[in-house]
């Protein structure tokens, strides 16, 4: 299909089939942020601002990709370090040779040999966040910052890595914001919007770096953030992409017109045409459409925080379970690695993507390529747990009940299903069938009392069921 440059045109587009089977992506940021790596350990977004609200937020931001902005707000804790670390005449700029010269040796194919080990299926990398900052040489320099950009291009070789290790590459562009154009600084969300820069040599600046990213690289969804400017003709450029890239998805980021409440919130995400919806640090209730991704750190930052510890993390288990119920859920999961100035994937973060990458070579059937069934949740029993959360998923004639609690022998009762008396049902990590009956209660699974190793302090385990069940009725 040839798309045109139409509103009505690019909103027949689709979602791709690919999208719908990765599940899981791997997000990347990675920039001059990544020198200092600092910011306060405040907590995640949505609970710091349900419980304090957004100028609480951006006082104490923990998102250290933030940085330039936190630095210049007065009085503020970065803009303390930043003075103490750096001294008063130290500018944001100034860490750009300091980056340069750190990036000469990263190797990007062992980013993508452990993102390919851990099951992701698709890689996004912030050519440009808000500092403005590029990753790659563009032939569209930043008009009021000469060599504003890294020396190696550093969009490329990750894109080569991550093609070269059989998965997909997409590319972030923060099209919202940019200090460069629009120095405003954000303490609160209508200073957010006013960032959002609308001048006429901004809407080419930021047109021409998406065109030239599609031509260039090709990636698999144009990852747009906070905005875009209003005077954009944004048919023309996701038509352009879509008969470009025809497995390509645009996010729903590229919001053009806000509606500012007298209390001075604003909804900053949503716009005429996207693919997906894109929840940050946050998930659904229930079953979604459209598809749905949802992104977070596996810290409090997206942007490597070099204060964040333990405590700070997600546990593997924590990770694990969560994923589970965004995948039953329509969603993907885009799970954030922030590296360090040198490509260094900090220990703690690459501890948890191989916690997760462990759990998924025994239960990645249960998620790959699955859908949602006819309802997300669900409940169980064991002998000793009295009540366990269940997440379903589905393929072909089987369906998968993901128990989200740590395997042990004995009795399980899946609540509230009939199954076929042919059925087959399975532990995943062991081919051998279990033996199981029909209850008015549910499924009563007899699980043997030797689990396979590989489900030895598992965080959640999964049983196949085949053919599918139904929902018992009352």
């Amino acid at each position: 299909m040839t798309y045109l440059p139409t509103w009505e045109s690019v909103q027949s587009h689709t979602v791709s089939s690919w999208f719908h089977d990765a599940k899981l992506g791997i997000f990347i940021h990675w920039g001059l942020y990544s020198v200092p790596a600092w910011a306060p350990t405040t907590g995640e977004l949505g609970k710091v601002v349900a419980e304090e609200g957004w100028e609480a937020w951006f006082a104490r931001n923990p998102y250290a990709e933030w940085y330039y902005n936190s630095m210049r707000i007065p009085g503020g804790v970065t803009q303390a370090h930043h003075t103490r670390t750096y001294g008063p005449d130290f500018a944001y700029e100034d860490f750009i040779p300091i980056f340069n010269d750190a990036v000469v040796g990263w190797d990007p194919g062992e980013w993508a040999s452990l993102f390919r080990s851990v099951g992701a299926q698709y890689v996004v990398l912030t050519t440009k966040h808000h500092d403005g900052f590029l990753l790659w040489p563009s032939a569209h320099p930043n008009p009021f910052r000469a060599g504003y950009h890294a020396k190696r291009d550093l969009v490329g070789d990750l894109t080569a890595a991550v093609r070269a290790a059989g998965m997909r590459m997409a590319l972030y562009y923060s099209g919202g914001v940019d200090w460069t154009f629009n120095p405003t600084v954000v303490t609160n969300i209508a200073d957010l919007v006013r960032a959002v820069p609308q001048q006429a040599d901004y809407v080419a600046y930021a047109d021409a770096h998406w065109y030239e990213l599609i031509e260039r690289y090709a990636p698999v969804i144009l990852w747009n953030d906070i905005a875009y400017p209003a005077a954009a003709d944004l048919p023309k450029l996701f038509a352009h992409y879509y008969n470009t890239v025809p497995e390509g998805l645009v996010n729903n980021r590229f919001t053009q017109a806000f509606d500012i409440e007298a209390g001075g919130s604003t909804e900053i995400l949503g716009g005429k045409h996207y693919d997906f919806t894109t929840p940050e640090y946050a998930s659904y209730d229930e079953i979604t459409e459209p598809k749905w991704e949802a992104t977070r750190g596996i810290g409090f930052s997206f942007g490597y925080n070099q204060n964040e510890g333990p405590e700070a993390y997600l546990s593997i288990t924590e990770l694990v379970r969560s994923f589970v119920d965004i995948v039953s859920k329509n969603g993907n999961l885009l799970l954030n690695v922030g590296p360090m100035a040198d490509g260094t994937i900090p220990e703690l973060q690459r501890e948890r993507l191989e916690g997760l990458g462990a759990w998924l070579r025994v239960h990645g059937e249960a998620v790959f390529g699955t859908r949602p069934w006819v309802t997300a949740e669900g409940t169980a029993r064991t002998d000793t747990q009295a009540e366990v959360s269940v997440r379903f998923t589905q393929k072909s004639d089987t369906l998968y009940a993901t128990l989200l609690a740590e395997p042990e022998p004995g009795v399980w009762v899946l609540k509230g299903l009939r199954a076929a008396e042919t059925a087959r049902i399975t532990l995943m990590g062991s081919k051998k069938p279990l033996v199981w009956q029909q209850t008015d209660e549910g499924l009563r699974i007899s699980v043997p009392g030797l689990l396979p190793s590989s489900l030895d302090g598992a965080p959640a385990s999964t049983v196949a069921i085949t053919p599918q069940p139904q929902l018992l009725t009352t």
